[in-house]
């Protein structure tokens, strides 16, 4: 049971978090000058910032030569902690864009 309340919680999370791009690709493009839907250009953005941050954080820990593991098990899959960082801090980049920029506004 736990371990749905999780992955649901994780669908939920993606979920918003490409509802957040979408809105931003919408706010920012005219309809004219866009040829992909809102959607394809938020996946892809997405899995653009989840790629920059796992190499990023392969180098980071390549020069600090830290020992983690190659893959954990997390709810009988096999997966590569560091992916799954990436995509979790990619997941929530931009509720810190919106935090950030309402910030700056008022």
């Amino acid at each position: 049971m736990y371990s749905w309340s999780i992955l649901l919680g994780f669908s939920l999370l993606l979920i918003l978090s490409l509802l957040e791009r979408i809105k931003y690709f919408r706010q920012t493009y005219d309809a004219g000058d866009v040829k992909s839907s809102p959607l394809s250009l938020a996946i892809q953005e997405l899995v653009a910032i989840a790629g920059g941050i796992y190499l990023s954080l392969v180098m980071l820990i390549s020069f600090l030569k830290l020992d983690i593991p190659h893959k954990i098990l997390f709810f009988q899959m096999w997966i590569d902690p560091v992916a799954c960082i990436a995509i979790l801090l990619s997941i929530i980049q931009p509720f810190f864009i919106r935090l950030f920029c309402k910030n700056n506004k008022g």
